[in-house]
């Protein structure tokens, strides 16, 4: 039996004790075409410094993103609210599992001073699933675009949500806080859910993005998927149809990557000319931006394509 640990935390707790029980998928060796720069220069060290020095948590680190590099070095960060610890157990994601602690009730002005003190002109919140709370936490992510939007007003923010699943109230929270951009992610296509996605459900996420502009026509929305993880072509296409029934503006596509042997295996490793044709098909279906690579997360370079979008906006309703 092998049992993953999180050595990140000196308990040595399981991070993953749902998948120690799971047979080994080999991780596969990563093709030519994906390959990142080592983190270590300058402005990856000062941005490290500031999450650590206000107790933050970001995606880039849980989830082992293979740009923390590259956006750390812009001081650029994804700062994940309400703990380290998810109530979901998906198969591809390296967010550790279990029953998450108390909120913190100062962690909105901890984020609010390290955007600050990063200066960040847009910012990305995302969160565990915290299926825990009443509310699924949306109350939490209001608290923490108030406190942004009081200490740097001119920042724009995007949330990345889990789903609040049979959480009645919790996006209208959620979109009344007025963030920039509302993205929550589909993750994969619908015939994967059962293996990849099981503790979500796929058409109550695209019912959540077309809620999402019912209740606030101006706000931008965006969701992702990842490739190889067994889909077939024509559910991708699919999904793209699905997300533009929902009025939403922008989808970002990228490659899976294995975190560890016990998470889902990569089937494939789609290269570079497979994404281009997904972004222009993507485009001809209406999406206001699409960005599809190997390297492409929902958070990659995201105040650029922010800036993107309200062009598009604009390019479209002939201003």
């Amino acid at each position: 039996m092998t049992v993953l640990l999180d050595t990140l935390n000196k308990d040595q707790r399981p991070r993953h004790p749902e998948k120690a029980h799971r047979p080994d998928n080999p991780v596969q060796r990563k093709p030519d075409w994906i390959r990142v720069k080592a983190p270590g220069s300058k402005g990856w060290a000062d941005t490290h410094r500031i999450v650590k020095e206000n107790g933050l948590v970001t995606v880039c680190e849980e989830a082992g993103c293979p740009n923390i590099g590259e956006c750390w070095e812009k001081k650029h960060a994804t700062f994940m609210i309400m703990g380290d610890t998810c109530t979901r157990a998906c198969a591809f994601c390296n967010v550790k599992t279990g029953l998450p602690g108390p909120l913190d009730p100062h962690e909105p002005a901890h984020i609010a001073e390290a955007v600050a003190k990063l200066g960040l002109t847009h910012v990305v919140i995302t969160s565990v699933d915290r299926d825990d709370l009443a509310d699924g936490g949306a109350e939490h992510f209001a608290q923490v675009i108030r406190a942004i939007r009081a200490t740097s007003p001119a920042t724009t923010i995007e949330v990345l949500t889990p789903d609040f699943l049979r959480k009645d109230g919790a996006l209208e929270v959620v979109v009344a806080a007025r963030p920039d951009v509302f993205n929550h992610n589909l993750e994969t296509v619908p015939s994967r859910y059962l293996t990849v996605r099981p503790g979500a459900r796929y058409f109550h996420s695209i019912r959540l993005l077309q809620r999402v502009k019912e209740l606030d026509p101006t706000l931008f929305t965006k969701s992702g998927i990842m490739v190889g993880l067994g889909e077939e072509r024509n559910e991708v296409l699919q999904l793209m149809d699905d997300l533009r029934s929902a009025d939403v503006d922008f989808l970002t596509i990228g490659q899976y990557l294995q975190p560890t042997k016990k998470h889902h295996a990569v089937m494939r490793f789609v290269p570079p000319d497979e994404f281009k044709s997904y972004e222009t098909i993507a485009t001809t279906k209406g999406f206001l931006l699409v960005s599809a690579s190997p390297l492409t997360r929902s958070s990659h370079h995201a105040g650029e394509d922010f800036a993107k979008l309200k062009a598009a906006r604009l390019a479209r309703s002939g201003r």
